[in-house]
């Protein structure tokens, strides 16, 4: 089901998509294929939205740099000095995080409409990326797949395709509050991963792997985050075909729980002190699942290129559940 949500000042119309299956109800915008809503039942059987969005277009358009909710590219999380070797060239690109380029840059895929197609439980959402767009190689053609599974499972496929060499890393930004009143300070949080990547004062990454043992970057057993991340951890799985389940956030007060399956290798975990009004710092965490930032200037890192006749694939799936 869709409805009209408003209208740019091009004049392109916005549509709102509801998803509902197994009691969770899932609403996703065209613009930036943004998953405003998620609401899902606490162990009483209240229902409440769980993720951070607005009301309005508006909001959306007053407030970019959250990314709230967004699907983004061409390249989640930062690329140290906007810029990157490929083949024998290197290639500069808009930089909008002091001098990184971030999430694709002054105005990655979270800002463009889609074009949306109703598929069986879901959505399917397409745009081609021009050759040159925020500075990046090669005309990319991207499908991002929202479905809602028999469980209530948000699942999110994503394909892409290029016709030059080019760099691919894309990640829902949602962030989480299970308790559904902007308290996510609670949340319990567990992550399967031994290592993370340490960064800079740029929070740009080193090349370094550190141990999460004996710091408080160790999540291999449930507790509080304490606040203070935006960092990347080393999912202890690598990158899988099939999405394997890395991650747990818990809120003890509704009992609500999110986990989060994926085939990716790395998950930035974001506490959201730098939301900006009219949002207040923390209320939501960020369980991006990724490749590592800057990985297209570390060769030791996961490869993030996409050549000619491959296709780029990933997949993330959250579900949710009582306890």
């Amino acid at each position: 089901m869709s409805e009209h949500f408003g209208t740019l000042s091009d004049g392109t119309p916005v549509h709102r998509w509801t998803l509902e299956r197994a009691g969770v109800r899932v609403r996703v915008l065209s613009y930036g294929g943004i998953v405003q809503s998620v609401e899902v039942p606490d162990r009483d059987g209240r229902t409440a939205d769980v993720v951070l969005g607005f009301a309005d277009l508006d909001g959306y358009l007053a407030h970019p740099e959250p990314y709230l909710g967004a699907l983004v590219g061409r390249y989640a999380n930062r690329i140290g000095g906007a810029r990157f070797p490929l083949d024998d060239l290197t290639y500069a690109l808009v930089p909008n995080n002091g001098p990184n380029s971030l999430h694709g840059g002054e105005r990655g895929f979270d800002r463009y409409v889609w074009d949306v197609t109703p598929v069986e439980h879901g959505l399917r959402l397409h745009r081609v990326s021009p050759h040159g767009e925020e500075g990046f190689p090669g005309r990319l053609e991207v499908t991002a797949t929202y479905t809602l599974d028999a469980s209530g499972a948000l699942r999110i496929r994503y394909e892409a395709v290029t016709d030059a060499p080019t760099v691919v890393n894309l990640t829902n930004h949602s962030y989480f509050d299970l308790s559904g009143a902007g308290e996510a300070g609670g949340h319990e949080l567990r992550l399967a991963a031994s290592r993370y990547t340490p960064v800079d004062e740029d929070l740009i990454p080193t090349g370094a792997f550190a141990e999460v043992a004996g710091t408080r970057f160790d999540f291999r057993t449930p507790h509080k985050t304490g606040g203070g991340l935006d960092h990347n951890f080393v999912l202890d799985k690598g990158v899988t075909a099939e999405a394997e389940e890395v991650a747990e956030l818990y809120d003890p007060a509704s009992g609500r729980v999110l986990t989060v399956a994926t085939t990716e290798p790395g998950i930035q975990v974001y506490t959201g002190e730098h939301l900006g009004a009219p949002l207040s710092p923390g209320q939501g965490i960020a369980l991006e699942t990724q490749h590592f930032p800057d990985s297209p200037n570390r060769p030791e890192f996961p490869s993030t290129r996409l050549l000619p006749g491959e296709v780029y694939r990933s997949e993330t799936v959250y579900g949710f559940g009582v306890r």
